[in-house]
């Protein structure tokens, strides 16, 4: 939808009028290891432990629930790279298997240690930007649970 200046409109569906944050812009700045909000700051403090808050902005990390998500998408592309790899060898030359278990298994152990942090950026940063786990401003808590006047959530 257009105004009569040109500019245009954003249709939110929820009640409150909230920034926008882009999904794909959030998820390139974890993939970078750097905050999804700013995109300058640190998102690690070290391997795979997100910083407490941003260093530039002060956006807070350390509520995000990535769990095994991370390690799930590593396992789906290692596997696939992995098993790709494998039949392009085996059809080009002929290798026994130990020689395969030779050139797959630190191929593997490798690109997941590679891959793991960059993963769990990303995923921290769709949180933010779908604002799930704490990351809109409330607690995190069960969807059904009643506030103290009673009502729901």
């Amino acid at each position: 939808m257009t105004g009569q200046s040109g500019e245009h409109e954003t249709l939110r569906l929820s009640g409150d009028a909230q920034e926008e944050r882009p999904t794909g812009l959030a998820i390139r700045r974890g993939l970078s290891n750097r905050c999804p909000a700013c995109g300058e700051g640190r998102l690690f403090r070290a391997f795979l432990k997100t910083v407490e808050r941003c260093d530039r902005c002060g956006e807070r990390m350390d509520h995000h629930r990535a769990d095994d998500f991370p390690p799930y998408i590593t396992v789906t592309i290692m596997g696939h790279l992995v098993l790709a790899g494998y039949m392009a060898t085996d059809l080009v030359s002929s290798l026994n298997s130990w020689q395969h278990l030779a050139i797959w298994v630190p191929v593997t152990i490798v690109g997941s240690l590679l891959l793991m942090q960059p993963v769990k950026g990303g995923v921290v940063g769709l949180q933010w930007a779908l604002r799930m786990h704490g990351f809109s401003g409330e607690e995190d808590g069960p969807a059904d649970a009643l506030r103290p006047d009673g009502s729901a959530r």
